[in-house]
Order: C-alpha cells, then structure tokens, then sequence
C-alpha cells in the first residue's frame, strides 16, 4: 500500500483563520490570530485521533475530518452570501448536517484505496493557505517597512527634561464614553436635553468644553492624537493616503506618549479594556482590567462556524453571547474604576468605555437588553437609552471618585467621537465623508469634553479646545511643561478604505 500524509486537515483547519485574516490584515495584529490558530489544530488532531479510532483507516479518517472542517468553517459565509433568501440557520444546519452524514457514508463505505485522493486534498488545501500567504505577507512586510520610518512630529523628552515633579502627584483619570454627542447634536438630532447632565458636571467643579469637536471622526484616529498629543496627519505620508492599514495607528495606540510622561514621573499606568481589540488590553500597563477571553478576531472566527448559531438559539456558552458578555463588562470597568482612589500610589487611568456606542445592551435603568428587544426599537431610542444610562453611572462614579481619593484626582471626561449619522450608519465602509452633509459631520465630530482640575487656574481652559490639547494643557498646569498648545482642527478620512486620505473639515464643523 502506497504511504501518503495525512496533512490537509491540518491545512483545511487552519485556511479558515488565514483567510479572515487576509480579508481583515489592515485591522488585525499577527498576535491575535496565534490563539486562534493554536485552537483549530488542537481541535483537528482530537478530531483526527477520534476518527482515527472508530474508521480504523487515517486516510480515511483524514477525509472524514477535512470535510467537517469545510463544512463547519464555511456555514457563516454561506449563510451571509444567502442571507437574501431568508433562510433560516436551522435549515442550513439541516443541510450541512445531512451532507456530512452522506459524505461520511459515502468515504465509509469506498473500497478503493485513497492514497491518489489523499494526495489531491494535500494539494488543494496547501494551494488555499499559500494563496491566503500571498496576500498577507508582501502586505505586512510593507506596512512593517512603512511603520519603522514613523515617528511624530514632536520629541516630548525636549519638553519634560526641567519640567519637575509636581508637589502631591494626584490620581488623573482619562474616560472615554464612546460615541457620546455633544449637547448640540442631542438636541438637533435626538430631540434630548442633556443639560441635567451638563449643570451636574459643571455644580462638581468640572470645566464643560461647550463647542469642543473630535480631532478625527474615529476612535483609532482620535484616540491615537489625544495619547500622543499631536495630529496624525504626517501618517498620510508615511503609510500612503491609499492604504487602509491600521497597524501604524493600532501601535499608537499601545505605546503613547502620554503615558511614557507619566510613569517618568512616578505613576502607576492602569488599563479598563473595551471588547475592541486594540484596546482590549494595554501590553505596557502595569494593570490591565476587562473580562477574560475579550478577543475580537477569534470571536470574529467563532462567528463563521456552525457552533454559532447552535449558541445563539440555546445560550450554551456566554462566548456567544457577546452582548451578554459586554452588559457585564461595562458595570466590571464601572466597580473597578470606583475601585482604583484605594490604589497607594498616584495612578494614570485610561477606561474605554463602549457607552453610548453599540452594540445597544442597556436600557435607561442599565437592565440587559437582549437584541431581539434592542431590535424592536428605533436606533434613536436605544441610543439615547443608553446614553441616559451612561450619564447615571458616570455621575455615581464621579461622586465615588472625588470623595474617596486623598486627594482632588484630575479626571477628563470626553468622547472621542460624535454618534453616527443615519447614511453613515447604514454602509459605513463606503460612505463619502467628502460628500457629506454639514449637519452629518457635526454629528460625527461634535463631542463631549469635560475636565476637572483642581487647584489650578482654569481660565486657561477654554470652549474650543479639542482632545490633542488635552494633556498637553494638563501638563503645563501640573508639571511645569512647556507644550505650546495647537490649532484645534477637525481632520476627517474621504471613507474607511482610505484611513489616511484626510481632508480638513474645521470649518465646517466648529460652531458659529
């Protein structure tokens, strides 16, 4: 009997990752596809060891499990390219289950020896991992050379060599409440009133930016500006206005300067992830807060396969239900922000916060709301739901937070972006900002930006300012900086596929 490797299992496991991988390598680092991949070949080897047993053939067996690989890793593609058709997931379920079923009698029953048949699915299923290779790994060589020659525009050790210590090192707190609006926006577009929360805030001491704008339309961007205190516009040059590659800013967003500052000055860096991968971790932090397992690639692969649907209809794991999962770690970062005025040292705490942002898990009262509810509402209702909540869970931390700590903490409450427009909403990846209307990009750009900052003149402070002047006023006031504080400008990207194509919406977006 001819010998043949049984290797295409193995290479039909993981084409799957390889492939999402490929469709997504803009946004995705090499590191997260590692948990992943280490799964599905663990998985295939049980289920090799398993086959290998019961069919007493491992060509045989190998055939066996490849197929099921196909079929459980293709059920979420098919059923999206389908989708049209209103098929229901039982009934593809149906299929995919009956068509295994033939197959595997089918392979059981063959005579023939199937050394040629091995052979082939080696074949094929290497040609499908080289393909998926060839389209990641000239691309993540680009952008690697790209990222080695990015550097910002401005060297903060020139800044803080004099800049001192201040006297009493107090706890500074940086909130982001994600795609939270501004008052102007809640009011035109929502029809809301938000000034109970606005005067609450302003009766705590806090300094209200009433016509403060995002310095970019998107988290990665804005986030990317305010830690590094500086415009990011000189990536246009270095990656190309035609790339879509998330990497450069990605990093940014990991190894900032801000908080480089600050463990120079004797700070404690503590890290409240969101379930956007980016920033579900901060590999730099001294503590990293977030519920286990927040894993936005493998939950991406998880939702291709047939386990998918069987989760969803019986809750058989929490893993599937990731709505479930971020109800609960939002009220986890709340209690473990509370937590932080009993830490000893003086801390620097960054919280990403998905409130008001979808997806839309809380009512007013912060009760879980399933999507088969959340989809019964208006996206308005189930926005400004959220927000509501919002504004009553951050008003009980801040109370927490200013009675508990030693002493005053600095506390900057802002969003990072505005609320999506409605044509924004509905295809998101191709909308023209270019081709947008006034109200859209004020929607998208006017925010919410609030600072308390005790013990310090806050006529300094002022309505316009934007998240890159942020800390770069903070460290001024407190540690002696020099940072000259810069235009406050408002930069939005043409579309999604074109990250770094910027054009310079100011004008058209700062209040008159």
């Amino acid at each position: 009997m001819k010998k043949s490797f049984v290797i295409h299992p193995f290479l039909f496991a993981i084409f799957p990752v390889l492939f999402l991988f490929a469709h997504n390598v803009g946004q995705v680092s090499f590191s997260e596809i590692l948990l992943p991949t280490a799964i599905v070949l663990g998985f295939t080897l049980l289920l090799l060891l398993l086959s290998g047993l019961i069919l007493k053939n491992s060509k045989k067996a190998g055939i066996v499990v490849s197929i099921f690989l196909v079929l459980f890793f293709s059920y979420g593609h098919i059923y999206e390219a389908i989708g049209w058709w209103r098929i229901k997931p039982r009934y593809l379920l149906l299929s995919w289950g009956t068509l295994f079923i033939c197959s595997v009698y089918f392979i059981i029953k063959m005579r023939r020896d199937l050394h040629n048949f091995t052979k082939i699915l080696n074949i094929v299923a290497a040609f499908m991992v080289i393909i998926s290779l060839i389209n990641i790994v000239p691309y993540k060589l680009k952008t690697w050379v790209a990222s080695q020659n990015i550097k910002g525009t401005e060297n903060i050790s020139t800044n803080i060599v004099n800049s001192g210590k201040a006297d009493t090192l107090p706890d500074i707190y940086y909130i982001i409440l994600d795609r939270y609006a501004s008052t102007s926006t809640l009011r035109e577009t929502y029809n809301f009133d938000n000034s109970e929360f606005i005067n609450y805030l302003s009766d705590r001491g806090f300094y209200v930016a009433s016509e403060s704008r995002a310095n970019y339309p998107s988290t990665a961007q804005s986030l990317a500006s305010s830690l590094n205190m500086e415009y990011i516009n000189y990536l246009s040059d270095k990656v190309g206005k035609e790339s879509n590659d998330h990497m450069p800013i990605f990093a940014m967003l990991q190894d900032y300067k801000v908080w480089h500052f600050l463990k120079s000055k004797g700070y404690k860096f503590i890290h409240l992830g969101s379930a956007w991968g980016p920033m579900s971790r901060n590999e730099y932090a001294d503590i990293n807060f977030n519920l286990p397992l927040s894993l936005e690639f493998l939950l991406l692969l998880y939702r291709t396969t047939m386990l998918h649907p069987i989760d969803n209809k019986f809750g058989i794991t929490e893993f599937g239900n990731e709505d479930l999962r971020q109800w609960k770690r939002v009220l986890y970062k709340f209690n473990k922000l509370a937590e932080i005025p009993n830490i000893k040292e003086p801390t620097f705490t960054f919280a990403h916060m998905f409130l008001p942002h979808l997806p839309f898990v809380f009512d007013r009262n912060g009760n879980f709301l399933s999507k088969e509810e959340a989809k019964k509402r208006s996206r308005a209702v189930n926005y400004l739901d959220q927000l509501i909540f919002a504004n009553k869970k951050t008003k009980v931390l801040i109370d927490k937070l200013l009675s508990k700590s030693q002493s005053p903490p600095i506390i900057i409450l802002q969003s990072d972006e505005g609320s999506d427009p409605q044509r924004y909403s509905n295809d998101r990846l191709n909308f023209d900002w270019e081709q947008a209307t006034v109200a859209e990009l004020r929607e998208k750009t006017r925010i919410l930006n609030a600072y308390y900052l005790p013990n310090v003149d806050k006529n300094v402070l002022y309505p316009s300012i934007t998240p890159v002047n942020s800390f770069r006023l903070i460290f001024n006031l407190y540690f002696n900086t020099h940072f000259e504080l810069l235009p406050d400008k408002t930069y939005v990207f043409v579309n999604l596929r074109h990250f770094y194509n910027l054009f310079d919406a100011t004008n058209k977006v700062k209040y008159e």
